[in-house]
């Protein structure tokens, strides 16, 4: 199977209104002023989704540039100093030859900077991405079960701390996503965009009750946690219970 049933590009194309002109403004800085002129430069993530929260969201970014030198990380430090206020995140700064290098590493971080992105200047090198889906399926594997182990020991860590316990539940939601649309794509199917299509998707490919997903990526948003102790362990038990049924997905998928 190849890499390209992934998001429509014509999908992202339709919030590229959502980049803020704080952020354009810091990428013709950055292709500008750099001692050295950076190769690419791409907008990535949420930004491009119909998650994005103007305000609320960080805007995330990756630059390639031709060869690693410490005086264009000591420009974005300058740079990041004026634009942090403005929901900037730290850009992720890599070459070409590390892309290509590091596929079979990092694929589930390349599919879904391939599948969500949008480039403001330069090459559009995460385009052309070739990325192995035995390579992809062999991290969701690691990933999935990596998130089962994090999960016993957080509850223990938490001692029975409730709002200790919520708030780490809610921020892990976040690393589900980039997983759940490699999987989905592992599975033959279109890959969806935003958090609540890639659930439902989700649910229609492995036959799996996501309301435990939507419940936790909820309290993430809205910052609202289980009202009692009880509540809190039930939520933590199906939230649980999903990740084993996902691992178990993943077990069997042949690439």
């Amino acid at each position: 199977m190849g890499a390209k049933n992934i998001i429509n590009n014509m999908e992202t194309k339709k919030y590229i209104k959502n980049i803020p002109e704080s952020f354009r403004k810091f990428a013709k800085e950055v292709q500008s002023n750099s001692v050295t002129p950076p190769h690419s430069m791409y907008v990535v993530g949420s930004v491009l989704t119909p998650d994005y929260v103007p305000g609320g969201s960080d805007i995330n970014s990756l630059i390639v540039i031709e060869e690693h030198q410490l005086d264009f990380l000591d420009f974005l430090i300058l740079m990041g100093k004026e634009f942090k206020q403005h929901g900037i995140a730290p850009p992720l700064v890599m070459t070409a030859e590390y892309i290509d290098h590091s596929l079979d590493v990092f694929p589930i971080e390349f599919f879904n900077f391939q599948a969500i992105h949008h480039t403001l200047f330069g090459e559009d090198l995460l385009d052309r991405l070739q990325i192995a889906d035995q390579h992809l399926r062999l991290q969701c594997e690691r990933e999935i079960k990596a998130k089962l182990l994090w999960l016993g020991q957080v509850y223990i860590e938490t001692l029975g701390d409730r709002n200790m316990l919520s708030e780490k539940l809610a921020a892990s939601i976040t690393g589900y996503f980039p997983l759940f649309r490699a999987i989905i794509h592992l599975a033959g199917r279109d890959v969806p965009l935003g958090c609540s299509e890639v659930l439902q998707t989700l649910n229609e490919t492995l036959s799996l009750e996501t309301d435990i997903f939507k419940r936790i990526h909820q309290m993430k948003i809205s910052g609202q946690q289980p009202a009692q102790q009880g509540e809190l362990c039930s939520c933590f038990s199906s939230y649980y219970q999903a990740t084993q049924h996902v691992a178990g997905y993943v077990d069997q998928l042949s690439c």
